[in-house]
C-alpha cells in the first residue's frame, strides 16, 4: 500500500453515514431475529434436529438445548437494542458478532448468504466508532464524541457491499441465467396468482427480462451509487429491484431489506445529517473542520495490513471454485460464501441403504428417522452434506450393533429444469470417505 492510498484512508471525514448504518442495521437485525422467534424456527432448525451438519473445523459448535438456545436469542436481540442506542456499543456490538456467527455455524443446512453477509458486517462493525455520535455512551460520556472519522471506517462497508453485488452480477454470467433464463423460467409460474402481474409469469420474455435485468443490475450498480450524479436514480432502481425480490421470492427473508437500508451508505454526509436531524436527542454539533481544528489521524501500519488481508480475503474466498472441477452448480464445491444469490433450482432425492462388512445384513434407511424436511432436502443436493450424513448413519448402526457398517447411497438431482440424474458414485462405501477440501471423486460428472 501507497503512502498515497495509506493517506486516503485516514483522511478525515464525516461519521454522518456511519450512524445511519449502526441505526439501521440494528432496528434490522432486531426485527430478524424477533421474526425468526416467533416463526419458530430456533426450535426447528436448532432443537428438533437429532443431527446437525456442521462446517470443516466447527464440530464443536452445537446447539445448547432448547431453553439454551431461547435465552441466547434473547441476548442477541439485547445486543441489538443496545447498538441501536449506542449503549456500550463494542461490548454489544462484540457479542452480536460472536453470538450471531455461532448459531449460524451450528447447521450448514440453514446457510444462507445474508446470514454470512451479517457475520462479516458485525465483524467490521466492531471496529469501527460507530457510537461516535447519536449514541448514549457520548451522552453518558462513555466515548468522546467523533464528528470526524477516519475516511476506511466508511469505505470498509461500501467495499463489503460492492463484493456482495459485483461477484453476485459476476456469477450470473452463465448459460443457463442468460441464454436459457434459468431457474427463473422454472420460478416466475409458480407467482402466476400474483394481482396484475400474474398473468404475466408464464411468458418467456418475462423470464429473459427478470434474468438479464438482475445480472446487469447487480454488475453495475454499485458505479452508479458512487457517482453523485446518478446515485439517486441508482437507488431508486435498489429499492424497485430489492422490492420486487422481497414480493416474488419472499423465501428470502430480510435480505432485500438489509441490502436497501446498507446501500445508503453510498450516500454523502450531508444526505445522512439530515436523515438524522429528525433523531431525538442532542444534534451533532458543528464538525471540527468549521471550527478550524480539523483532526489529523495518524496512520497506522497494523490497521492498513490488517485492511489489506481482509480485502484481499473477500476477493479470494469466493474465487476458491476454480480450484475444483466439474460444473459449480452440480457439485457445489466451493459454493457456499461466494456470492452466488438465488442462482439455481436444485433438488434431489436421496436413498441410502446400510450393510454390514460381510455384505450379508443390510437396511434400507429412512431419512425423517434422522433428519428434519429441511436438512434432508438440502442434505440431498450437497455432496459434503451426503459424506457427513453417512458418516452419522455408520456411527448410528454402529451403536445398534452392527460390525463395521457400510453406507451407501442413490441419489438422483435436478438441476435448473432438467431431468433427475444420478449424483454419485453408489458402489462408492461412503462411511470409508473422508471429508476434506480435496476435489470429491465419487460425484459423478454432470451431463446436459
Amino acid at each position: 500500500m501507497t503512502v498515497t492510498d495509506q493517506q486516503s484512508l485516514y483522511r478525515p471525514v464525516s461519521i454522518a453515514p456511519l450512524i445511519t448504518f449502526r441505526i439501521t442495521f440494528g432496528v434490522l437485525m432486531m426485527f430478524s431475529l424477533l421474526r425468526f422467534w416467533w416463526r419458530g424456527w430456533i426450535t426447528s432448525i436448532y432443537i428438533e434436529p437429532q443431527f446437525h451438519f456442521t462446517y470443516p473445523g466447527f464440530d464443536w459448535v452445537q446447539p445448547l438445548g432448547n431453553l439454551g438456545m431461547h435465552l441466547l436469542f434473547a441476548t442477541i436481540i439485547i445486543s441489538t437494542v443496545l447498538i441501536i442506542l449506542g449503549c456500550f456499543y463494542r461490548i454489544a456490538m462484540l457479542f452480536f458478532f460472536l453470538a450471531f456467527t455461532y448459531v449460524e455455524l451450528i447447521d450448514a443446512s440453514a446457510y444462507l448468504n445474508h446470514y454470512y453477509f451479517i457475520s462479516l458486517v458485525a465483524f467490521i462493525m466492531v471496529f469501527l466508532p460507530a457510537n461516535g455520535a447519536y449514541s448514549l455512551d457520548v451522552y453518558w460520556r462513555i466515548t468522546p464524541q467523533k464528528p470526524l472519522v477516519p475516511a476506511w471506517t466508511i469505505d470498509i462497508l461500501r467495499f463489503q457491499l460492492s463484493i456482495v453485488y459485483i461477484f453476485a452480477g459476476l456469477a450470473k454470467i452463465n448459460p443457463d441465467w442468460l441464454i436459457h433464463a434459468e431457474p427463473m423460467k422454472t420460478w416466475l409460474p409458480a407467482k402466476s396468482h400474483l394481482p396484475i402481474v400474474g398473468p404475466w409469469m408464464y411468458e418467456t420474455w418475462v423470464a429473459y427480462l427478470f434474468s438479464w435485468f438482475g445480472a446487469v443490475y447487480d454488475l453495475f450498480i454499485v458505479f452508479f451509487l458512487l457517482n453523485k450524479k446518478t446515485r439517486l436514480i441508482a437507488y431508486g432502481f435498489v429499492l424497485v429491484f430489492h422490492l420486487a425480490t422481497a414480493l416474488f421470492f419472499p423465501g428470502i427473508g430480510m435480505f432485500p431489506y438489509v441490502m436497501i437500508s446498507a446501500s445508503l451508505i453510498f450516500f454523502s454526509a450531508e444526505f445522512h445529517a439530515k436523515l438524522q436531524s429528525f433523531l431525538p436527542g442532542v444534534k451533532l454539533q458543528a464538525t471540527a473542520t468549521q471550527q478550524g481544528t480539523t483532526p489529523v489521524f495518524a496512520r497506522n501500519k497494523i490497521l492498513s495490513l490488517a485492511i489489506v488481508l481482509y480485502v484481499f480475503l473477500q476477493l479470494v474466498i469466493p474465487l476458491r471454485f476454480l480450484l475444483y472441477p466439474g460444473h459449480l452448480f452440480w457439485t457445489e464445491e466451493g459454493y457456499r460464501f461466494s456470492w452466488r444469490v438465488m442462482l439455481m433450482e436444485k433438488s434431489g432425492t436421496a436413498y441410502f441403504t446400510v450393510k454390514d462388512k460381510s455384505g450379508t445384513q443390510f437396511y434400507e434407511v429412512d431419512n425423517k428417522k434422522f433428519l428434519t424436511p429441511l436438512q434432508e432436502k438440502m442434505m440431498s443436493t450437497q455432496p459434503d452434506m451426503i459424506l457427513q450424513y453417512a458418516h452419522h448413519l455408520a456411527k448410528s448402526y454402529q451403536k445398534t450393533g452392527l460390525e463395521d457398517p457400510q453406507v451407501y447411497a442413490e441419489v438422483y438431482v435436478s438441476l435448473n429444469g432438467d431431468r433427475s440424474k444420478p449424483f454419485i458414485d453408489s458402489s462408492v462405501n461412503l462411511a470409508a470417505q473422508k471429508l476434506s477440501w480435496k476435489p470429491i471423486p465419487w460425484i459423478l460428472p454432470y451431463k446436459k
